[in-house]
């Protein structure tokens, strides 16, 4: 590991300012994921539920949230269109789900989007709402209808790529409404073993490379299904933390002789904290790099030192910072991303729907 560098200091309040401005207009160079605002609101939220600064947004707290649910697509009287269900990423896509605001007739490829039914959700919860506006019974739905034959998902139902990502999204989903009704479990599971790799780690798919990202992804999953040690025996266990462990050089990187990238602070640290030997690391190196990438003008965290921040990357750096247990910072429930606080919050909801106390 390269020598550590002298110790910085996080910039907090800029990162307050950098994640309200995403929810705010965002410079043209984001027109690219006009389609995908759905992600953008929640690396904002969440960062700033991180941060332990909602409270700046409170006043807007309302209208986030009905935001939101205007871009959830709904059933029709004959529920003809179930696989279509869930949340869209932007109004640039479709119809409003307000009745009095629908256009009656359809738009073509205008359905739910897997990663932003989960974003979706999972900005509701951080919000405090309790998701009695969520139509559990058609996403589960939609659901279903995104599972492949080989057990993984596609993001939408016009059929796209297929790879753990969406696997990760499925049983986030699932995991938040506490019903795995949508998931055809032995499928799903089948696929994240094949996706094993002869290193230890695991790929987007059967005989990809393995990649930090995906590794992450597969590994959340069978944590939330509460699959993991069945899956996955102790000696492929034991390779699979070793590579993990490998990937730090100051930061982390996503695969080997790849350069350190910020984001793998958060998802390769946050499959190390499932494992549970994120200890083993070096935290000092870590925080060191994350903060280098750190923009002290803007605010937010860069890609790589001396680069422009991102919402991606501001979002994924706090949450790095986060794991590696910042002042300052709120504790991250590793596999669903969020706050430990909002999962809290969610854990209330699922006593409640049991009818539990």
């Amino acid at each position: 590991m390269s020598a550590p560098a002298p110790a910085q200091e996080f910039l907090k309040d800029k990162h307050v300012k950098f994640f309200k401005r995403c929810l705010q207009v965002l410079p043209p160079q984001y027109s690219s994921l006009d389609t995908s605002r759905m992600t953008i609101a929640f690396f904002a939220l969440s960062g700033l539920d991180i941060l332990d600064s909602l409270s700046e947004i409170e006043a807007d707290r309302d209208n986030i949230i009905n935001w939101i649910y205007s871009l959830q697509l709904l059933p029709d009287k004959q529920e003809t269109n179930l696989d279509q269900c869930g949340f869209r990423g932007s109004s640039t896509l479709g119809n409003s789900s307000d009745p009095d605001k629908a256009r009656k007739a359809p738009i073509p490829h205008d359905s739910g989007h897997i990663a932003m039914t989960y974003t979706a959700l999972a900005s509701l919860l951080i919000l405090g709402d309790d998701l009695s506006r969520a139509n559990k019974t058609s996403i589960l739905a939609g659901l279903r209808k995104l599972q492949l034959q080989d057990g993984s998902f596609c993001p939408v139902p016009a059929g796209s790529e297929n790879d753990m990502r969406f696997v990760y999204c499925a049983s986030c989903i699932s995991y938040i409404l506490d019903d795995w009704a949508g998931i055809d479990m032995p499928r799903v599971l089948d696929y994240i073993q094949k996706s094993l790799s002869y290193d230890g780690a695991i790929g987007q798919g059967p005989g990809l490379e393995s990649h930090g990202g995906s590794t992450f992804c597969a590994i959340a999953s069978l944590f939330l299904m509460n699959q993991l040690e069945k899956i996955i025996p102790r000696k492929q266990l034991d390779r699979l933390q070793r590579w993990c462990i490998l990937r730090q050089e100051s930061g982390f990187q996503g695969r080997p002789n790849k350069p350190v990238d910020t984001c793998y602070s958060f998802w390769v640290g946050a499959t190390l904290e499932i494992l549970g030997i994120y200890d083993k690391t070096d935290f000092h190196c870590n925080r060191s790099f994350v903060l280098q990438t750190q923009d002290d003008i803007v605010g937010g965290f860069a890609k790589w030192p001396g680069h422009t921040p991102d919402a991606l990357h501001a979002y994924f750096g706090v949450c790095g910072l986060s794991l590696l247990g910042e002042p300052g910072l709120k504790t991250l429930h590793p596999a669903l991303n969020m706050t430990q606080r909002s999962v809290d919050h969610l854990e209330t909801l699922h006593r409640k729907w049991r009818g539990q106390s």
